[in-house]
């Protein structure tokens, strides 16, 4: 797709890197990647997956070889505490597409509280939301709703850990006005109500690296589902 509108056509290894034995070119997922490449399709796609299995490191390395802050904000965002990301960024290159907007922003949970006061220590020309006077999920809406507004790439990791069901559910509609309005999403995720935003790309990642699947052969959401119905079952291991 010479010509794709989206920011991101094809995520790879930079040219003379292979994988190597030391983390986190270790994952499968992420030696995959280096070995293979990997296409990101237009629109939404998520990579869901048990902890530890990659898709949090996937999702920084691109959002910062794309030019994002490795601790959150917008492609102009410069903030930093402690520099705790691996260097796999440095290891990729991203064919952009030729029409593809700039515009991008690295939604993190772990380091918004940080991200909040860097904005509050540098405002800009409009008057920004009082984050930190909001609860968790609070702060995630209205951050989401005051900065998914432009044309781009955004990436996210695990937004979910900050939200409730219904605001789940609010999250997946922006998501679907993002790519309906021609942005492009990358977002890591352990929730299955985010993770069945219909139309979206889905990339289950574990030890067999990377593979696309649908929502219902998830095992996140097979296992939910066995929960819900009979949580004695799964509660009688660790009561």
């Amino acid at each position: 797709m010479p010509f794709a509108t989206h920011p991101v056509r094809r995520v790879a290894a930079a040219e003379g890197i292979g994988p190597s034995g030391a983390w986190p070119h270790t994952i499968p997922a992420v030696r995959q990647l280096l070995t293979e490449g990997l296409d990101l399709d237009p629109g939404v796609t998520f990579l869901v997956g048990e902890n530890g299995a990659g898709k949090s490191t996937l999702v920084e390395a691109i959002a910062v070889a794309y030019g994002l802050s490795p601790e959150g904000g917008s492609t102009g965002a410069r903030h930093t505490t402690r520099a705790t990301e691996s260097a796999l960024s440095d290891d990729l290159r991203l064919t952009r597409g030729v029409g593809g907007k700039r515009a991008g922003f690295f939604l993190r949970a772990e380091t918004m509280h940080g991200f909040y006061t860097y904005l509050e220590e540098n405002p800009g020309m409009r008057p920004e939301p009082r984050f930190h006077e909001m609860s968790h999920g609070e702060s995630f809406l209205s951050l989401i709703s005051d900065r998914f507004i432009y044309q781009g790439f955004y990436c996210l990791d695990e937004p979910e850990s900050a939200l409730s069901f219904s605001s789940s559910l609010a999250v997946v509609g922006v998501l679907n006005q993002l790519a309906a309005a021609g942005s492009q999403v990358l977002c890591a995720t352990h929730s299955p109500v985010i993770a069945a935003l219909p139309g979206a790309t889905i990339l289950e990642v574990g030890e067999w690296g990377i593979r696309r699947t649908a929502w219902e052969d998830l095992q996140l959401v097979q296992n939910w589902q066995a929960y819900l119905k009979q949580p004695a079952q799964y509660l009688r291991h660790v009561l």
